[in-house]
């Protein structure tokens, strides 16, 4: 992320965290909520049920994050747009 940031250019990242921690734009599932349900599925394991047995999940809920913060200092402007779209904008 720092090395695109230092080579100014803008980039869309799959994690919505990423977006918290300086990257301009970020569109997926919330790494938290996924980490939950992976630690869901591995009690299921752990109190016996067979892997094979177990249904395969996918992220219910994704989120778009928009960081003003790195686009203005790439002298890039999200269009309005873009900001009405997003589920949380950093300022």
């Amino acid at each position: 992320m720092e090395r695109l940031n230092r080579a100014r250019v803008p980039a869309i990242y799959q994690w919505p965290e990423c977006a918290r921690l300086g990257a301009p734009l970020a569109y997926g599932a919330n790494l938290v909520a996924c980490r939950r349900q992976v630690a869901a599925l591995v009690e299921k394991v752990l109190s016996g049920a067979k892997p094979a047995d177990l249904p395969v999940e996918q992220p219910i809920k994704f989120e778009f994050v928009v960081n003003l913060k790195t686009p203005n200092a790439l002298g890039v402007r999200a269009p309005p747009v873009l900001l009405t779209q997003a589920d949380e904008v950093i300022e």
